[in-house]
């Protein structure tokens, strides 16, 4: 994998897939913290795209900083600042997925005039402040009724609204992060561990990491479109939370991919495809 000297000179490696001559997308992993090798193709997308897909500091194949204080969000901004200086992109399309649509999100707020287009992939609405209420989620938890894991996660959800969770109770959840928990996704679900780099995504959201008001507020000064990609059985973001994010952008959209929660290239690769893929165009 390429490597490129982040800011502070920590090593930060990079994924490019796909062909053609137009700029990649450069694409940012959620987790948090979590090697961008979980995203894979995308569902497909690099068969219509350039991808560059970064591995965050600390993660993947790119290099653990000196000071660990970087791994929070906000201080990462400099990192995708990097990779666009690294890539000679002077404006540029950037998709960002679950925690890493924060950091492309606190991108957005420091530097609008350097995007063309901003995909959020099923986004923790964290930077912008937005929260699902205890009653929104467990309606879209209840909505996974019958499935022969669906006692197990209900309870475990319960445990994690109360605040009493255990390392079982988050494991438990796994499967509400999919809209079928099939071969395929307990695959996805099992890369996880090697994957992502727990300490580090303790500090990515930590004290200091969001601006809320600030960050809502420069997102006002975006005028490349927008697009916010939800699924209806994510417990994470719901349509209407991803509703009320799209509307902070002058140019935002949303799109709510039925029978999709968290994950929405693994659970219905052709229409999230199509979806980003018709958004770039």
């Amino acid at each position: 994998m390429p490597i490129f000297p982040a800011p502070d000179g920590t090593g930060l490696a990079y994924r490019v897939s796909g062909s053609g001559s137009a700029p990649p997308v450069v694409c940012l992993p959620g987790g948090p913290m979590r090697a961008g090798a979980y995203l894979g193709d995308l569902g497909g997308l690099t068969a219509r795209r350039r991808t560059a897909v970064l591995d965050l500091r600390g993660t993947g194949e790119s290099e653990e900083p000196g000071d660990r204080g970087t791994y929070r969000c906000d201080r990462q901004v400099e990192d995708v600042e990097a990779l666009r200086k690294h890539l000679g992109l002077e404006r540029f399309d950037l998709l960002g997925h679950s925690a890493g649509a924060s950091l492309a999100v606190r991108y957005a707020a420091r530097y609008p005039d350097r995007l063309r287009r901003l995909a959020l992939i099923t986004p923790s609405p964290r930077a912008v402040g937005f929260e699902l209420t205890v009653a929104e989620r467990r309606r879209i938890v209840a909505r996974r009724a019958g499935a022969p894991w669906f006692a197990t996660a209900a309870a475990a959800y319960e445990a994690i609204a109360a605040k009493t969770a255990t390392g079982a109770d988050w494991a438990a959840l796994a499967p509400l992060y999919y809209g079928r928990w099939d071969a395929a996704a307990r695959r996805h679900q099992a890369a996880e561990a090697g994957q992502r780099n727990g300490a580090a995504a303790r500090i990515y959201n930590s004290a200091g990491a969001f601006e809320p008001e600030v960050t809502r507020a420069a997102l006002g000064a975006v005028a490349a479109p927008v697009l916010v990609l939800a699924g209806d059985l994510d417990w994470i973001v719901s349509p209407a939370v991803a509703a009320d994010f799209a509307a902070l952008f002058p140019d935002g959209r949303v799109v709510v991919l039925p029978g999709v929660a968290h994950y929405p290239w693994v659970d219905d690769a052709a229409a999230f495809v199509a979806a980003v893929d018709g958004f770039l165009a």
